[in-house]
């Protein structure tokens, strides 16, 4: 699921400060390229910290709302005289991207092929990947 998100970012001496209001999000970046990549990279954490909850994923506001909170949360900083730009999200993506741990899985072969599999030096866990992934048209 993608999805583009409001999101603030203001100039604070030599830092960019984001605000996402969807997600309550504060985050930095040394320029205005990294504040945005900060600002992707939070939202995608925070999205599978929902999806892994079991809880539903902010719907994007509109930039009038996302202003508005902003201009209701300007207790340290003043995040409604930044920049108000979109940062889009793809959550699928993002988990693929992040999720990599690796579990163990049991296969069961005939005796000749895991012979001549072993014989032939093929590495079992990348085929069967690459075999899944084809399977399942994921890449």
């Amino acid at each position: 699921m993608k999805q583009a998100y409001p999101t603030l970012i203001a100039e604070s001496g030599t830092d960019f400060l984001v605000y996402v209001p969807d997600f309550a999000i504060y985050t930095e970046g040394a320029d205005f390229t990294e504040a945005i990549e900060m600002a992707r990279d939070a939202i995608g954490l925070k999205g599978i910290d929902f999806e892994d909850d079991r809880k539903e994923i902010p719907k994007a506001s509109s930039k009038e709302e996302a202003l508005k909170s902003a201009q209701e949360d300007i207790e340290i900083f003043d995040y409604s005289k930044g920049i108000l730009t979109f940062v889009d999200v793809d959550f699928t993506e993002y988990r693929k991207k992040i999720d990599m741990k690796m579990v163990r899985k049991n296969v069961t072969l005939p005796s000749w092929l895991n012979q001549a599999a072993e014989s032939a030096q093929l590495n079992f866990s990348r085929i069967l990947q690459e075999a899944l992934m084809e399977k399942i048209g994921s890449r």
